[in-house]
């Protein structure tokens, strides 16, 4: 037996959206950046060269400078004293990241080195600031709220969520991106890598330890999986 549907247009079926509601907050990127394209800062072609760089480099640069900083003191106090000088010998050019003419959004980079007895740890409490030329994308517990309210006012206890316990004779110090200032910390050099190359280091240096959330271990490379713990006193919505 045949079946006949008709219609006679009484029944409506709703378009699927194309995409997933968007945020507030990418309301407010996508209006900014057409503001900006329509004055003339940079062009939409700018913005999307922008865009393929930022998604294809990750933290191996970062990396290779802290690997060089640990194997060369010359290198390593150039470092200190000129930090956006310094990362053009790791091909890292600030005014000119992406290769194409587009220049950061900030000049300002500082390098924050630990001891054994003062620990650096980074954090950006306004928004997300983020050493991206040398880093690429920051992870998403960077720029989380848990993260960027609790690690001032509870930085022990934050860190000991990442699988690292300090002893109460180190000092920790957490400093605050900003707009026009961005950070990195160089770790201590681990025991047993005296004998190590460049190369070799820079496997162990993670972009966690970069950051100051890890520290570099000789059995532990970029890509392993790290721990991951349950907060303590989690930032709660008003939702919740």
């Amino acid at each position: 037996m045949r079946q006949s549907h008709e219609h006679d247009g009484s029944h409506e079926h709703p378009a699927a959206p194309m995409v997933d509601e968007i945020t507030d907050f990418e309301v407010l990127e996508i209006a900014v950046r057409e503001l900006a394209i329509e004055k003339g800062l940079f062009t939409a072609e700018d913005h999307r060269r922008f865009t393929e760089w930022a998604e294809q480099i990750g933290p191996a640069a970062g990396s290779r400078l802290v690997a060089k900083a640990w194997t060369d003191p010359a290198f390593k106090a150039r470092l200190l004293a000129d930090a956006t000088a310094a990362c053009r010998e790791v091909d890292v050019d600030w005014s000119e990241p992406t290769g194409s003419g587009t220049a950061s959004d900030y000049m300002n980079l500082r390098v924050l080195e630990d001891t054994p007895t003062l620990h650096h740890v980074i954090v950006c409490t306004l928004c997300s600031c983020y050493p991206r030329p040398l880093l690429g994308h920051s992870p998403y517990w960077y720029r989380s709220p848990n993260y960027r309210r609790r690690l001032i006012r509870w930085p022990r206890q934050v860190l000991m969520e990442f699988g690292l316990n300090l002893p109460p004779e180190v000092e920790v110090r957490v400093e605050d991106s900003n707009q026009k200032c961005r950070f990195i910390v160089l770790p201590v050099r681990p025991a047993g890598t005296e004998n190590w190359t460049e190369e070799q280091l820079a496997e162990i240096i993670t972009r966690d330890c970069v950051i100051g959330v890890a520290l570099p271990r000789p059995d532990r490379k970029a890509d392993d999986v790290l721990p991951v713990h349950k907060a303590r006193r989690p930032v709660r919505s008003e939702h919740d």
